[in-house]
């Protein structure tokens, strides 16, 4: 790993942290960073990896943090520490494996709406099946609506770069 390569997957991180921070401050939107609806903007860095393979690590480390940092927000304790952040380490190897923007939506949403769902469906007793579509659901809007905005702010800037 190179000095670039870290940088780019710390800063990767670190704006994961802050966006799942700053979503927490506006009350109705602090609902559903945690819990069987989750809207989490900072998820729309997931497509990232299409284009970036520094968003891999990032993705981790950021998920990892934020979820740690707020574990007492959240209730769910170390499972959801490190099972949240495996399964957005897996999904970020998975969505850079893909060949384009829409195959790589599949990971996040289809991996965190039913992996995730599944503890946290047992600490609010929420049925397994509506908290699937509470996270998949919230996954895909996020993926779709922010992934999509910031995979083409991304790409703007790396392309104006290269001018």
């Amino acid at each position: 790993m190179n000095i670039k390569y870290l940088t780019k997957a710390s800063l990767i991180a670190a704006i994961y942290i802050v966006l799942v921070i700053l979503q927490l401050l506006p009350l109705p939107l602090a609902n559903l960073t945690f819990g069987p609806i989750q809207l989490r903007i900072a998820e729309g860095l997931t497509l990232l990896p299409l284009v970036e393979s520094a968003a891999i690590p990032g993705l981790f480390v950021g998920c990892l943090l934020s979820n740690l940092l707020l574990a007492a927000y959240s209730g769910f304790g170390l499972l959801d520490i490190l099972g949240g952040s495996l399964v957005t380490l897996l999904s970020a190897y998975l969505t850079r494996k893909m060949p384009n923007k829409i195959m790589g939506m599949l990971p996040p949403v289809i991996l965190n709406g039913f992996i995730v769902s599944i503890w946290v469906s047992f600490f609010t007793r929420v049925p397994y099946f509506y908290t699937v579509l509470g996270i998949g659901g919230g996954e895909l809007a996020s993926v779709a609506i922010f992934g999509s905005i910031i995979l083409f702010v991304y790409e703007q800037a790396i392309s104006y770069r290269d001018y």
